[in-house]
């Protein structure tokens, strides 16, 4: 029946089946918010639920950065502002830079964008042409593929091996390298194994690449959460800066996952280009939002390194704890707030052993292969919550997991 104007005749044939364009098959998910509103329903019907799945510090934003965003709102912060971010954010974002990575940035190479995902969309947006080739780590953050996949680019998987600490066999990257190869993503410390770049991989990288046209996109949103060495970025190596987008932002160094505040360091043409982006998506990052990333950067830092010790304790007692159940080991991760235990002994895949934890056991972790084929055999478990929580929670999978055993004979 065809519509009228002013008729409530709901839709009817082909519309009603909503066609959608043929590149939305290739987007992906991130199964950390499918899993966390699973385990919320769980919740509201009456169950308890001991929650390691989510990436998110358990603490709040730092009183000094609310109260900066407050006073923003109460002096006008409320409108539209460059598309590439504020001036005075830009330049302490450049100066924080330069410090940290050991390379001259200036504000016209950093774009402020809601989250730091957008920096993984827009430069590939700009720089992947159809059928472009990208090495990326895999297990590694699920949006990686998915965008690069959107993008229309090939994903090329750079397998992280337990044996090497899951870190990067650079002679296989650099096997992967070919007349197609337009971009290597970089993740240290990494998402979901905890896992730190060395420098020598990281120069023998920049060596292996030297005099190509490969850009690097190093994802450094766990920087500040390391808990022995010093962060190396690939940027800061020899002729790399111009060839290499950092992307970093507030969520997990501030406790600031909600408030949407990321940012990327590149070379000035790309910039531009990435500036371009924001303006026909989202046209600016919130003004008052930007105004408290300021004072995140310039304010006191000590509420970082407290919940950074607050980490390290967890982090060794989880593993310790995982590590005397029968079945189970794990690795001490370098960075991060997580742990990636190898449960190939248990005889189940990560999903199904990861779905029956949720719903059997009320414990919600995440499955190793929701971060990429090469995370069959593994677990994700977040220790962004109390030690009390993580000693109730792994006596839920040790008496599953044993229960499972017996049941198994």
């Amino acid at each position: 029946m065809p519509y009228k104007r002013g008729s409530n005749t709901a839709l009817s044939g082909p519309l009603s089946t909503l066609p959608l364009a043929a590149r939305m098959v290739r987007l992906g998910t991130e199964t950390a918010f499918e899993v966390l509103a699973e385990a919320k329903a769980l919740e509201a019907a009456g169950r308890s639920i001991v929650h390691m799945e989510i990436g998110e510090p358990d603490s709040n934003t730092p009183a000094h950065i609310v109260e900066a965003a407050i006073r923003a709102l109460r002096d006008g912060w409320h409108h539209y502002t460059p598309s590439a971010g504020i001036l005075e954010l830009r330049e302490v974002i450049a100066e924080s830079v330069s410090r940290s990575r050991g390379i001259e940035v200036s504000p016209d190479e950093v774009v402020v964008t809601p989250g730091a995902k957008p920096i993984i969309f827009f430069s590939l947006l700009a720089l992947i042409e159809e059928g472009d080739e990208v090495i990326y780590p895999n297990p590694g953050f699920p949006i990686y593929e998915s965008m690069i996949r959107y993008a229309g680019g090939r994903p090329v998987p750079i397998r992280l091996r337990e044996e090497l600490d899951f870190g990067i066999d650079v002679d296989e990257l650099v096997h992967y390298f070919g007349p197609r190869t337009k971009m290597v993503i970089l993740n240290s410390p990494n998402n979901p194994t905890g896992s730190v770049l060395r420098r020598e991989d990281l120069m023998r990288l920049a060596e292996a690449f030297a005099g190509s046209n490969v850009m690097f996109l190093s994802d450094e949103i766990y920087r500040r959460i390391l808990y022995e060495g010093e962060p190396v970025s690939i940027a800061s190596l020899q002729g790399m800066k111009e060839r290499t987008v950092i992307l970093d932002g507030f969520s997990k160094t501030y406790a600031m996952t909600g408030w949407r505040l990321g940012y990327g360091v590149m070379n000035r043409r790309l910039a531009a280009q990435v500036t371009k982006l924001m303006t026909n998506s989202n046209s600016c990052t919130a003004a008052f939002t930007q105004k408290a990333g300021v004072m995140a950067l310039n304010g006191d830092q000590s509420a970082v390194a407290e919940m950074v010790e607050t980490f390290r304790t967890r982090r060794d007692h989880l593993v310790k704890l995982l590590n005397e159940i029968k079945g189970v080991t794990c690795r001490t991760p370098r960075g991060a707030f997580y742990v990636f235990p190898n449960i190939q002994s248990l005889k189940r895949s990560s999903s199904d052993l990861a779905r029956k934890l949720l719903r059997e056991a009320g414990v919600a972790v995440l499955s190793g292969t929701a971060f990429g084929e090469y995370g069959e055999g593994y677990l994700r478990l977040s220790y962004a919550t109390s030690v009390e929580m993580l000693e109730e929670g792994v006596r839920r999978i040790r008496d599953f997991v044993e229960r499972d055993w017996r049941c198994s004979i």
